[in-house]
């Protein structure tokens, strides 16, 4: 006895998503199993995005499936998403198609085929303030990791030019070690007065942090 594959998407979309341009292809089942599609192509210019959620309209449907290839499918879900639409994203591997003369329109075809019979796995994609909140904190890690990155190249530039501040400060970026970095800087060598620079609650002598600053500032060093 042959299995039937259910139907469970009757009206369904599977795009194809590249950089500049987007096919998509609407798959319309009837209850004879018989499905028609109809294919068409958009540009992924914002007003060709609204085109393509009014074309989706006009067949009434609301379940698109795409894959998750690169950014280039980030507006186009945003777009979609805000016309009211399901989206299902999917990893390329899970709507490869089959070898052979691949062209976009098959491609397209061949994921609405494949979605309408709910054969392809989702991707979790969060609600749009989860999105927006996750974008900050990558972004806020990216600037700590920035940050991090230029102390470090800071430090070697002091420990070239033997600055011994890490030896006389508890913390080489902290208040009382940046205005004398900041007076370093400024005068190009370290003959400047110590006074007004250096905290009370500093546990090193004056006198050992002028020995501390007993380097050579060269000009190179002096640009970073």
């Amino acid at each position: 006895m042959a299995r039937t594959v259910k139907i469970v998407y009757p009206v369904c979309c599977g795009m194809d998503v590249h950089k500049s341009f987007i096919v998509a292809c609407i798959a319309v089942t009837d209850e004879h199993s018989h499905t028609e599609h109809h294919i068409k192509r958009f540009s992924t210019f914002t007003g060709d995005l609204r085109r393509l959620a009014d074309w989706l309209a006009c067949y009434n449907c609301r379940d698109i499936c795409m894959e998750s290839s690169g950014k280039y499918w980030i507006p186009v879900f945003n777009t979609l998403e805000q016309a009211g639409c399901n989206v299902c994203l999917t990893h390329p591997k899970y709507v490869k198609a089959i070898k052979g003369k691949k062209t976009d329109k098959k491609d397209a075809k061949w994921i609405s085929e494949l979605f309408k019979c709910d054969l392809v796995r989702s991707s979790f994609i969060p609600p749009p303030d989860i999105r927006q909140l996750r974008d900050l904190c990558r972004y806020y890690v990216k600037l700590t990791g920035f940050t991090s990155s230029e102390k470090n190249r800071a430090q070697n530039c002091l420990t070239m030019c033997n600055f011994k501040l890490d030896d006389v400060f508890t913390d080489v970026f902290g208040k009382s070690a940046t205005r004398v970095l900041e007076a370093l800087l400024e005068h190009g060598n370290s003959n400047f007065e110590l006074d007004g620079l250096i905290s009370g609650k500093c546990k090193s002598s004056p006198e050992k942090i002028r020995a501390a600053l007993d380097g050579e500032l060269n000009s190179t060093q002096g640009k970073h």
